[in-house]
Formats: structure tokens, sequence, C-alpha cells
């Protein structure tokens, strides 16, 4: 398994999306490696984290991470609060159920006096007649919201007319193992533009808090040198030296 840091490729960038790491265990990569520690100790983790230097640290998690057996990578937690994405995207986030999620609420927090920011997909940026024509769809569905809330429709119903477009905010905390499992699906190029780039913001932050751990992480044909798409693979695999395209048996 490489070592390298995993590098966040620039067509993968969105200027929208906005991540903050608001609160992770305090000293994650430590606490990883006591639990590791504890499985074959018969002292407790308490004593052990005193004990275990930061190259048996990194060993440590290598080990446990090159052998599959990551359940203690659990035992480290990030929470990350989110914004400047699209209901399209939360939507594909929360798929990943090993998560907590805190959501803005459309029924609790209501548009009619400032409107809406939405997000617009790159794809539609760079064709102006259909930027316009986008625009414009916005503008109306911002006044219908308007107008229904303005004629006694509570939010909870108006709601109903807004776009998947809709910029949202989220609150999501995630223990390491399913942080590598959603990086793992999320920067492949096989993932959607904009949960790609939201799970590149992640990554970042979190590589400057456990290094050791999210080193790992990204998509298998640079993790494990094995592309798994078969034939809906984006070929990327082809630049990497070693690695091989499979598919899947059932």
């Amino acid at each position: 398994m490489p070592e390298k840091k995993l590098k966040v490729h620039p067509h993968t960038k969105n200027k929208s999306v906005r991540v903050k790491l608001i609160a992770y265990t305090k000293d994650p990569e430590q606490v990883v490696a006591a639990a590791i520690r504890q499985c074959y100790s018969r002292i407790g983790a308490r004593e052990l984290r005193k004990k275990i230097d930061k190259k048996t640290r990194k060993r440590l998690i290598a080990q446990v991470i090159s052998s599959g057996h990551t359940s203690t990578i659990e035992h480290a937690s990030f929470t990350f609060a989110i914004e400047g994405v699209s209901r399209a995207c939360t939507h594909q986030l929360v798929r990943h159920r090993i998560a907590s999620y805190s959501q803005q609420s459309q029924r609790y927090v209501s548009f009619d006096k400032n409107g809406f920011d939405y997000i617009i997909p790159p794809s539609i940026k760079r064709n102006k007649d259909l930027l316009k024509e986008f625009n414009n769809f916005i503008k109306e569905v911002t006044r219908l919201y308007k107008n229904l809330v303005d004629k006694g429709i509570p939010a909870e119903d108006a709601r109903f007319v807004l776009p998947n477009a809709c910029e949202t905010k989220i609150v999501m905390t995630m223990n390491g193992r399913s942080l590598l499992n959603f990086f793992k699906e999320r920067m492949c190029m096989r993932a959607q533009w904009e949960i790609r780039a939201l799970a590149n913001e992640m990554y970042k932050k979190v590589m400057e808090v456990a290094p050791n751990i999210f080193k790992y992480a990204g998509p298998t044909c640079e993790t494990e040198k094995i592309c798994w798409q078969g034939n809906l693979s984006c070929g990327r695999w082809k630049r990497i030296k070693g690695a091989e395209l499979r598919k899947r048996t059932k």
C-alpha cells in the first residue's frame, strides 16, 4: 500500500464548497494507536497511550489499515461544518449511514424575505444561453415560493417548489473508518462532481490533524492500485504505475 500523500486533483475543486473541521477526537492518532495496542496488552489503554511514541504509532496505524482490520480507526471521530453545497449533494451525502447529520431545515428556515442561495453546475455555467435560462428559472421559483408564503402557505409546504440547486448547510460527524470508506467512494472520478469536491475539501482538513490515518485515503486506483469500475472506469488507472482494471464478480 503506498504511503505518499494523495494529491487533490484540480478539476475536483469547487469554490462554493466551504468545509471547516469544527471538532475531532483529541490526539486522534494516539487514541487509535492505544486502541490497537489494547487488543494485545494486559494493561489498560490509559497507560498504553503514554508509552506509544510517534514511530510506533505510525507503524501500528499502517499495520491495521494494510491488514483491513480497521475497527480501531473508529475510535477517532471528526465533525465538519459544511456550507455552499446543494441539496442534490447532501442527498448523496446522507447515504453514508455510519455518520451523524444535522442539516438546515427547509421547514423551519423560511426563504421568503431574502430568497435562497443556489448552486450552478459548471456545465451550465459554461453555456451562456443555458445559464441565463437557469437563472430565470430560479427567479421564477423564488417568486412562486414567496407568493405561496405571503398567501399563508406554511414554509413546510412552500418548500415543495424549491429545487435541488438550493444551497444548504449541514454538520456531519464521522469516525475515521467511515471517512476512509467515504473517501474511497467519493474521491473516485466516477463520483458526482459536487460531492467529489466536498470529499477533497474534507480530506485536506483531516490530513492536517491525522496524516498517518488519511494518507491511505482516496480512490482504489491509487490506494490499492486497482480500479473496480470495469466498463464504467474513467481510465485514470492507466496513468498510475502498476495499477490494473478489474470487474467485481457476484
